[in-house]
Order: C-alpha cells, then sequence, then structure tokens
C-alpha cells in the first residue's frame, strides 16, 4: 500500500508498505531519518518517540499505515517545530490550543533540509548540551521528543511532572540527573515559548 502523511512539515509517500511494517521502519529505512533510535521493538524503552499529530507515541508501535494524512515530527524537525511553535505563540501541536488544522500548516523552512541540517537546535536540545545530558545518545532522541512536548503544553514542570513525562524513556547510561537538569533548565529559560531568541 502507499501511505502519504506529513514528516516534519513535509508532505511525504512511502510506497509498498507491508502490512505490518512500523512507522519507525518507515521513517528510518524508507525516508532515511535516523534520528528516532530502534531497540526494544515493544515500546518498553522510548527510544523511538516521535510526535503523532502532536502526542508522543512510540513509533515502533504505530502501524505505518495508521498515519495515513496525518502529522509526523521527529528528532530532526525539533528545531525548526520550535522556531514555529514560538512564531505562533506558544503552541504548534494542537496539545495545548492550537487546531491539528493549524499545526498541519506547520511547514519546515526551504533552508533545512528533510534531515533537519541546518536549523540549528531547538531549546531543548540545546539545554541537553548545556547541561551534560547526553552520553552515549541512544536515548536522547526519544528522550528529546518526549520533553519538548512536555515543555510545550506545561512551561514550568514540576520534578514529578518531568519524572512522570520521561518515565516512557530508558537511558541506560545515566542516573537520569543531568537529564532532569536538562529540563529544569530548558523550563527555567522559558525558550520553548521564545524558541530560537537565544540562550
Amino acid at each position: 500500500m502507499r501511505v502519504t502523511f506529513t514528516v516534519n512539515g513535509r508532505q511525504q509517500e512511502a510506497d509498498d508498505v507491508w502490512e505490518g511494517e512500523s512507522l519507525l521502519y518507515v521513517l528510518r529505512e524508507r525516508m532515511g531519518l535516523p534520528g528516532s533510535k530502534n531497540a526494544c521493538e515493544q515500546g518498553e524503552c522510548g527510544s523511538c518517540t516521535v510526535r503523532l499529530d502532536g502526542v508522543p507515541v512510540c513509533s515502533c508501535l504505530v502501524a505505518a499505515g495508521q498515519v495515513e494524512g496525518r502529522d509526523v515530527v521527529t528528532v530532526e524537525g525539533l528545531a525548526d517545530f520550535a522556531r514555529q511553535r514560538a512564531e505562533s505563540g506558544g503552541c504548534a501541536s494542537g496539545a495545548c490550543g492550537t487546531s491539528i488544522d493549524q499545526a498541519q500548516q506547520w511547514q519546515a523552512r526551504p533552508a533545512d533540509s528533510q534531515a533537519g541540517e541546518g536549523a540549528g537546535l531547538s531549546p531543548i536540545q540545546q539545554a541537553f548540551i548545556d547541561a551534560g545530558a547526553v552520553q552515549c545518545g541512544f536515548c536522547t532522541p526519544g528522550l528529546l521528543v518526549a520533553a519538548d512536548e512536555l515543555l510545550e503544553r506545561h512551561d514550568s514542570p514540576s520534578d514529578a511532572d518531568i519524572r512522570e513525562a520521561l518515565s516512557g524513556n530508558l537511558c541506560r547510561c545515566t542516573g537520569y540527573e543531568k537529564i532532569l537538569d536538562a529540563v529544569r533548565l530548558a523550563a527555567a529559560r522559558g525558550e520553548h515559548r521564545t524558541a530560537g531568541q537565544g540562550a
């Protein structure tokens, strides 16, 4: 079957998708977007987290056919997505007041490649670097996507909010404290509301 959906602001088509093929497989193998990691393939680790119509999901558990006509944002599109959110006044996904129609009208900047190269970093990506929250990096894309969604809907999350939002994401390298520090830092900077205006 052919599946047509929006990925990081661009209309995409995947041909010859077989019935059991996952969104994760389509993103990585058919579209050349390796940011979402293939780890457990059971929805347990969160390494493959993407946003589907604004909601974080494990792309390994989503059948590719389920995304027909829908909107997907991967870690590669986070920086441009954050910029769009800032320009629109705070929420690009529909999770905090923007309609799905408005979210689907988001377009990646022509200067940016499909993989997000040249897009700079989103506030949460910069906070992860500044807080030293990246070690091997395997879990980082899923953590970034989940943390970005949290900060979009809750601009001043408590530690309990952060822990709950990231509870589906496993990290095998850290004790999680630097990851929590990164989310706290991004929230304190408030840049998720005004992305792209500098640290």
